[in-house]
């Protein structure tokens, strides 16, 4: 008999969803901001999809989330903000504007969060 490689007669399948959670919040900055500067937005200063005052930020999941800001209508660069967070009084959003950059007054800052909670089914058959 010639050499040949054993091996098990196994099939599988398997089905993952992603699950994402997207939350996204609302600000008009208050005033114009020249850069070198900063403008940060608390958490009691955005509003939610359905026009309440937001309460909380949500925590980013590790590994397993992301947090887009557009200024204006226009995404921005990840290294310009800093997002923290939390509830009332914690939580919050950080943008350090450059030099020769500016936010306008009343331009919509957007944030949006997404966390995701994948799941995952493997069947095996022998």
């Amino acid at each position: 008999m010639a050499l040949q490689i054993m091996k098990l007669a196994i099939t599988a399948s398997s089905t993952v969803d992603t699950v994402p959670t997207v939350e996204r919040f609302f600000n008009e900055a208050a005033s114009t901001v020249t850069g070198p500067g900063t403008l940060t937005i608390a958490v009691e200063d955005f509003f939610t999809d359905t026009g309440a005052t937001a309460t909380t930020l949500p925590a980013l999941a590790t590994n397993n989330s992301y947090f887009d800001v557009y200024i204006n209508g226009v995404l921005q660069m990840e290294d310009v903000s800093a997002y923290t967070a939390g509830g009332t009084g914690v939580g919050q959003l950080v943008i350090t504007v450059p030099a020769g950059s500016t936010i306008e007054q009343n331009s919509p800052v957007v944030l949006v969060v997404t966390n995701f909670a994948p799941t995952s089914n493997t069947t095996i058959v022998t």
